[in-house]
């Protein structure tokens, strides 16, 4: 199973993360998501469990959960928007993978059996961080990520 993860798009959803999420199995949104269209036009591309950010103050994002757990082939996934706010011990919890945004800095790592995940930030570009969003696969006993740089085309 591919699932598409993306975070902070702060109100934009780029047309090179829609490209790059189609054909995806399920979508996870962790948080900021700034404008509830974004909900549905994620939803028309395949299933989506999507979280609250610190943005999320206004209709139907303040409305998404601040936390969320959905078991996806096998595997239990925890949703939060900050890493800091994690109020579950991950590997005694059973969790396979932790993800989470914020930052709007691409993490992938793998810590005491448990893969803590930050797409980075498909939104605006914020500082000199590249724009990404990521891909979990999920496999029987196995799972892993891979950071997807967006290229953006520019128009003048």
């Amino acid at each position: 199973m591919r699932v598409g993860v993306i975070s902070d798009t702060h109100g934009l959803l780029r047309p090179e993360a829609v490209a790059a999420l189609q054909g995806v199995d399920h979508i996870l949104h962790a948080g900021d998501i700034g404008d509830p269209d974004i909900l549905d036009r994620l939803a028309a591309i395949a299933p989506l469990t999507a979280i609250r950010g610190n943005i999320d103050i206004a209709d139907r994002c303040a409305e998404l959960p601040a936390t969320e757990a959905v078991e996806l082939a096998g595997h239990l996934l925890y949703l939060v928007h900050s890493i800091a706010d994690l109020d579950v011990h991950p590997s005694a919890a059973g969790l396979s993978a932790v993800i989470y945004g914020h930052s709007h800095q691409a993490v992938n790592e793998t810590r005491d059996g448990v893969l803590y995940l930050n797409p980075g930030s498909a939104g605006p570009r914020r500082f000199s961080l590249p724009i990404t969003l990521a891909y979990l696969h999920l496999e029987t006993g196995e799972v892993r990520a891979e950071i997807v740089p967006l290229h953006i085309v520019r128009t003048k």
